[in-house]
């Protein structure tokens, strides 16, 4: 039985793809340690790139809720750039605090808008420019479609970013206020009349005094 079903392969063989059995064989034979060859060489390479994505993945610790800071100065927003990987991403637009640790290919270090990362990034989002001087919360002076920009940038940090402070407006302080002189008279100074203007004697009248005559009489 065996033998019949052998006499019948190769016949099949034969009749099918022209070659004997011998041939047919040998090509199968190489077309699967070619298969063999090539599957080792991209298997391995799947695994090995399989292997650095989970020891990124055990490198990289989840984020940390998002911390309120309340009311900070630029100065110390400066601190949350992300040169420290322990500290929270922050950004700030038109004055508010927003937690962007989430978006850390952007924002953190390296990334395209690295630049914006502990600052108050109004003017230079409204405009959208990577300049320097463009780096800064003051945004007076901007036109019409950049304060536009500006509120469509704002609205999508409110609808993906948590809000964690603001940032401390300083108040400048007028020339008055720092010499600390009040305006009240001071105690035990009586104003004094002008130097031209009229006594009080004076518009009293003349002081009538009695004469010589009038003191015999008497």
């Amino acid at each position: 039985m065996a033998l019949q079903l052998w006499e019948t392969l190769k016949e099949a063989i034969t009749a099918y793809t022209g070659l004997s059995p011998a041939a047919f064989f040998t090509v199968l034979a190489l077309l699967w340690a070619i298969y063999y060859v090539l599957s080792g060489m991209f298997g391995s390479s799947d695994n090995h790139h399989q292997q650095r994505s989970r020891e990124y993945e055990e490198q990289m610790e989840p984020l940390p809720p998002p911390v309120q800071l309340g009311e900070i100065t630029e100065e110390e927003l400066k601190q949350y750039d992300g040169s420290d990987s322990k500290k929270p991403l922050l950004m700030a637009i038109k004055s508010q605090i927003y937690d962007v640790s989430q978006s850390r290919m952007f924002y953190g270090p390296g990334g395209p808008y690295a630049l914006f990362a502990g600052k108050d990034a109004s003017r230079a989002l409204a405009k959208m420019s990577f300049e320097e001087k463009d780096l800064t919360g003051d945004i007076s002076g901007l036109g019409p479609f950049e304060l536009e920009a500006l509120q469509d940038w704002e609205y999508k940090f409110m609808s993906k970013y948590v809000k964690v402070g603001s940032i401390k407006l300083t108040v400048p302080v007028t020339d008055g206020a720092s010499s600390g002189e009040s305006t009240e008279p001071k105690e035990g100074v009586v104003d004094t009349p002008a130097e031209n203007g009229p006594s009080e004697t004076a518009a009293a009248g003349p002081v009538a005094t009695p004469s010589s005559d009038d003191t015999k009489k008497e």
